[in-house]
């Protein structure tokens, strides 16, 4: 993806907050769309969000990878919207496995220290989280001005 200023402004949107709408496509072709936290990685090019492995997301993305991610300004003037491909993590299935230390670090991220570090790598197991790494490709919006 080249970058101009244009660009610059639409990708400074992901890291401008945590919270987005995720876009999915159901089996008939139709978008499943979540509100959903996440922390973009500008140096990877990656938009992260945690979900659990039972929802409807999580189905589509594994049967169908496409996916858009659409976050505004606050004022909801300028929007971006980033279109990439997905890849799933595997479920925590361990308080130390490779996937809750991916959801530590995007907690971390998003809302700072937890109170009860080993709560949460229990409750990761427990509610079969995963990380989803959406790989921005394209991007398209208003950007501030």
């Amino acid at each position: 993806m080249t970058q101009d200023s244009s660009q610059d402004a639409l990708l400074g949107l992901l890291s401008a907050g945590h919270a987005g709408v995720l876009v999915t496509l159901r089996r008939d072709g139709r978008p499943q769309l979540s509100n959903v936290s996440h922390a973009y990685y500008p140096e990877e090019g990656i938009i992260r969000i945690s979900v659990t492995d039972d929802r409807a997301k999580t189905r589509n993305l594994r049967r169908d990878p496409r996916a858009s991610y659409h976050v505004t300004s606050d004022d909801r003037w300028a929007y971006t919207v980033a279109e990439g491909t997905a890849e799933l993590t595997p479920v925590a299935a361990d308080p130390h496995d490779e996937t809750v230390e991916e959801l530590i670090r995007l907690y971390r991220d998003i809302l700072g220290e937890h109170p009860d570090w080993d709560d949460y790598r229990a409750a990761m197991v427990r509610d079969r989280r995963l990380v989803v790494r959406l790989r921005v490709e394209r991007t398209y919006g208003i950007p501030k001005g």
